[in-house]
């Protein structure tokens, strides 16, 4: 990405929208430079009170959208290193530092095992979500 690029916030399409990490880089360096795991947002939705850094159902719910594209993007059950990298859409180096902690199998590796990885070693569930649905921005809406 260009730093001169302008991308459209993904809420409400106001212009010179901010790159929100849906895994922050603390729970997830791996996914640092990863698309999937990319949001673009405006001030307000990026930091404001019902953006995901001050509302947990906001996060949650983007932190699922990146592990339900992650399991979009790693549908069979193995993968190789170089369908990592091309599935993510990364360098070989940033493909095997994925793969450096993860168990080899016969065919590859373990789809589970590696996208619990790039989400930092944990998956979300949407009993959570529903744990703190109170915080939830959008009901009004889906009535």
């Amino acid at each position: 990405m260009s730093e001169r690029e302008i991308h459209y916030c993904e809420i409400c399409g106001s212009p010179y929208a901010e790159r929100h990490h849906s895994i922050y880089k603390s729970q997830s360096i791996l996914l640092k430079e990863i698309d999937v795991n990319f949001k673009y947002l405006c001030t307000e939705h990026h930091k404001g009170n019902n953006g995901p850094h001050k509302n947990r159902y906001v996060d949650l719910t983007y932190k699922l959208e990146v592990q339900d594209k992650l399991f979009q993007l790693f549908s069979k059950e193995f993968h190789t290193e170089k369908e990592i990298q091309h599935n993510l859409k990364t360098t070989l180096s940033t493909a095997r530092k994925i793969c450096k902690k993860l168990r080899i199998y016969k065919d590859g590796y373990n789809s589970r095992e590696l996208i619990q990885r790039l989400m930092g070693n944990r998956l979300y569930t949407r009993e959570q979500l529903k744990e703190v649905e109170y915080e939830n921005p959008w009901k009004e809406e889906i009535k």
